[in-house]
C-alpha cells in the first residue's frame, strides 16, 4: 500500500508530561490515516493543558469538561491551493487517564486518537449511528496496519 508522498506533522505545546510520543510517531499515524496517493499534506498537533482542552471543548462544542482529542479543519479560501488539512489538539492529561481506567497502552491510545483527529479533518465524523460506525472500521483498519488492537473492544 502507498502512502502520501510528503506529510508534515508539526507539534507544539507546553505540555510537561512524562511519555510523550516523540514527533515522529504522531507523523507515523497521521501518515497512516491518511488515503494513499493524497498528496502533500500537512497537519498541526497542539498538545494542551486540561484548562485549554476543557476551554476548547467549552467554546466549540458546548461541553464544559476538558476532552482528549479535537479537530479543527481548514476552510482554504476560494481558489488556495494548500495542503494544510487542519489542527488536532490533544490533552495528554486526558489521554493518560483514560488510557489508564481502559487498561490500554498509553502509546495505543495517543495513536487511536491522532488517527481519529486526522479522519476528522478528512470529514469523516460519529454524529449518528451509521457514520460513527463507518468511523470507528476505518480507525480499526487503520489500527490494525499499525499493529495496534482494536480499541473499541
Amino acid at each position: 500500500m502507498s502512502r502520501p508522498a510528503h506529510v508534515a506533522v508539526f507539534v507544539a505545546g507546553r505540555v510537561r508530561r512524562k511519555n510523550l510520543p516523540a514527533a515522529r510517531s504522531f507523523e507515523t499515524w497521521v501518515r497512516a490515516a491518511l488515503p494513499t496517493r493524497s498528496g502533500r499534506r500537512q497537519v498541526n498537533i497542539q498538545l494542551t493543558g486540561t484548562r485549554d482542552a476543557r476551554e476548547l471543548n467549552r467554546r466549540y462544542r458546548g461541553k464544559d469538561y476538558p476532552t482528549n482529542v479535537l479537530s479543527f479543519p481548514y476552510e482554504p479560501l476560494p481558489g488556495e491551493r494548500t495542503g494544510l488539512l487542519g489542527d488536532i489538539a490533544i490533552c495528554p492529561a486526558v489521554v493518560a487517564r483514560e488510557a489508564r481506567e481502559q487498561g490500554k497502552p498509553l502509546r495505543h491510545h495517543y495513536a487511536h486518537l491522532t488517527v481519529h483527529g486526522v479522519l476528522h479533518l478528512l470529514g469523516h465524523d460519529h454524529e449518528t449511528a451509521e457514520e460513527a460506525a463507518r468511523m470507528e472500521a476505518r480507525e480499526v483498519r487503520v489500527l490494525a496496519g499499525l499493529g495496534i488492537p482494536n480499541p473499541y473492544v
